[in-house]
């Protein structure tokens, strides 16, 4: 979270000091803690446990890591790098992420396939999977949270729900032409 400049000297607030080191621990337990999904981790690491970013921070950069090309959560991990220690910060939160679980993730692939074939580890996969949905659907309730509370906002909630979900327009189409309505939404609120 960031903290405030002195009262009346008219700054930008100044986010803490956070390390390159810090930066890749704390991205490497996001990726560690996040097989599958990665964002309910992202959400508590940077918002409720080192209180890098609050929730509106932390939903305007989901935004923009969903506009931009590549995984949104590395598109995060680095915006975060680069905005707490520049580009060193940025490749440190990048590498955080990344290197640790591709390490785990190869480790633990030589041990399921040896074991893939055990009944107990098919039922404790699919467990697995449903914590990972509670998980993704708790991170969407704290998101929805940090929304606006203009009337606009929940139709074009349910209108993304419906086009993506349910009617399985793309992602890109539907962040199109919903995204412009929030935005011209939010604008003419603003206003």
């Amino acid at each position: 979270m960031s903290s405030s400049a002195p009262a009346g000297a008219g700054a930008q607030p100044v986010p803490p000091a956070v390390s390159c080191r810090q930066l890749a621990l704390g991205f490497a337990r996001v990726g560690i803690s996040g097989f599958g999904g990665v964002l309910p981790f992202a959400r508590h690491v940077l918002v409720e446990r080192e209180r890098w970013l609050d929730d509106a921070e932390f939903t305007a950069l989901l935004a923009a890591g969903h506009m931009l090309p590549g995984p949104n959560i590395i598109n995060m991990s680095v915006m975060v790098g680069r905005r707490f220690a520049g580009a060193r910060g940025a490749v440190a939160a990048f590498c955080g992420l990344v290197v640790p679980p591709a390490l785990l993730f190869l480790l633990v692939a030589v041990i399921y396939q040896r074991v893939a074939d055990i009944d107990a580890v098919r039922r404790v996969s699919l467990g697995i999977g449903a914590a990972a949905a509670g998980l993704i659907f708790g991170a969407g309730i704290s998101l929805a949270r940090a929304l606006p509370r203009g009337a606009w906002v929940w139709p074009i909630v349910v209108a993304a729900f419906v086009a993506v979900a349910l009617l399985r327009w793309p992602l890109a189409w539907v962040l199109g032409v919903l995204g412009g309505l929030g935005i011209a939404f939010a604008w003419r609120e603003t206003r």
